[in-house]
């Protein structure tokens, strides 16, 4: 009986092939895992900067949906988010955790802890232009953080654990851009990005969409694709997140 269920199952999954049931509150990430997914095997990706980490979803993501197996460096600042971060991938030897804000340069800052943690940001929160995450975006209180730029932590990363083919994940809450600003020396050394864009500001450092796009261009990127970052706020859109691959990996 248990070898004829067994033989049922495996008729099924034959038929169904590339068909698979999906909890329609999640269906706005497949399209970013399987986009991922491309990037990571194409271009042979085999370390990830994960720039504003928070309790670890990208990575997680990384793992479980779009198998990676490469190593994760992942950026947190805030100190319990941190060792609950360091608690998660304990087990997993090429996840390494650093305790840090990516800015201009290496030093301590002002970091402003929301009381959404995923809204935690250098960034002052603004709305203006949406009243949606007034309670969310809202400065739970305000904490002294280590700060260094991606240009000095890629140097100190590459040393240490040589990578070949580097991926970088901002998620920064209207961080992004100033980030780069500050280290443009060494963007050219990541084969692709993924940035989170504003459509509408949320932060009063953030850069509009369009500009950020714009920009991220005249560092050497082409775009990917756009991926959606959240359920989304239909019908308006807020955020979304962009993928760009270096030019020098296109010819």
């Amino acid at each position: 009986m248990l070898n004829k269920a067994v033989n049922t199952v495996k008729r099924i999954k034959r038929k169904l092939g590339n068909i698979a049931l999906i909890d329609k509150s999640k269906l706005y990430s497949l399209w970013e895992q399987q986009q991922l997914a491309k990037i990571f095997s194409r271009f042979k990706i085999d370390c990830v900067f994960d720039v504003g980490a928070n309790y670890g979803q990208y990575a997680t993501m990384l793992r479980k949906k779009c198998g990676f197996r490469g190593l994760i460096i992942s950026f947190e600042p805030i100190p319990d988010v941190a060792e609950d971060l360091r608690k998660l991938s304990a087990h997993d030897p090429r996840w390494i955790v650093k305790e840090l804000a990516l800015s201009d340069a290496k030093g301590e800052a002002i970091f402003n802890v929301m009381k959404g943690s995923q809204f935690s940001s250098m960034s002052s929160p603004l709305h203006n232009e949406t009243q949606l995450f007034t309670r969310q975006n809202s400065i739970k209180t305000s904490i002294t953080v280590q700060t260094d730029s991606l240009a000095n932590v890629y140097e100190e990363l590459l040393s240490q654990y040589n990578f070949s083919n580097p991926f970088l994940k901002l998620d920064t809450q209207g961080y992004d851009v100033h980030i780069l600003k500050s280290s443009e020396n060494c963007i050219s050394a990541f084969v692709g990005l993924q940035s989170e864009l504003s459509v509408k500001k949320i932060y009063k450092d953030s850069v509009y969409f369009c500009d950020a796009i714009k920009y991220y261009e005249s560092l050497g990127f082409t775009l990917c694709a756009f991926v959606p970052n959240n359920a989304g706020h239909f019908p308006i859109l807020i955020e979304t997140d962009c993928l760009m691959i270096n030019n020098k990996y296109l010819s």
